[in-house]
């Protein structure tokens, strides 16, 4: 049986290896991130794909395809290829309506109600948009846009000058 040649990184220029340690360093798609250190591993450590296998936690076969994907095409075949199936419903238009709408109070738009819940906007977008998406898509979007829906706090007051006086009296009592 005779031994087999460790698969390895081609050559890599000066200007590719830069850009490949930029995408490591600045990518925050993991995925991402983990190829480019496969490569960049096979390249400055002369490691092989077994070796390789054990710091980034995929199998053996999966550190080749990545180093063979990057030998044939570069750095653009790190990326993931595009998946069978119906594209995404939601558009860049829709995301930057999304916040608009969000940034405004319902009543502001002729809503019957003061506050917006995921569910309202998936409704209220549904009917702007004609695009219907689910409660977590909306979730998800609104977070990538630095928004956070939270439950609504409620806070009871009373216009009685000692309102907070008996308030407090009163919890005092219950806690003793």
């Amino acid at each position: 049986m005779g031994m087999t040649a460790h698969l390895r990184v081609r050559e890599i220029g000066a200007t590719e290896l830069e850009e490949l340690q930029e995408l490591y360093d600045k990518t925050r798609d993991v995925r991402l991130r983990t190829r480019a250190q496969i490569i960049l591993l096979s390249n400055e450590q002369n490691m092989t794909a077994p070796q390789i296998s054990r710091i980034v936690r995929l199998n053996e076969q999966t550190v080749r395809r990545w180093i063979k994907r990057f030998n044939a095409e570069g750095l653009n075949g790190l990326a993931d290829k595009p998946r069978p199936g119906a594209p995404g419903k939601v558009t860049t238009e829709y995301c930057d309506q999304l916040l608009n709408v969000v940034r405004q109070r319902p009543r502001a738009l002729n809503q019957d109600y003061s506050l917006w819940t995921l569910e309202r906007l998936v409704d209220y977008m549904a009917e702007e948009t004609g695009i219907r998406v689910s409660v977590d898509t909306v979730r998800r979007r609104l977070k990538a846009g630095g928004i956070v829906l939270s439950r609504p706090q409620h806070t009871i007051s009373s216009p009685d000058p000692e309102y907070k006086v008996k308030k407090r009296r009163l919890k005092t009592l219950a806690t003793t």
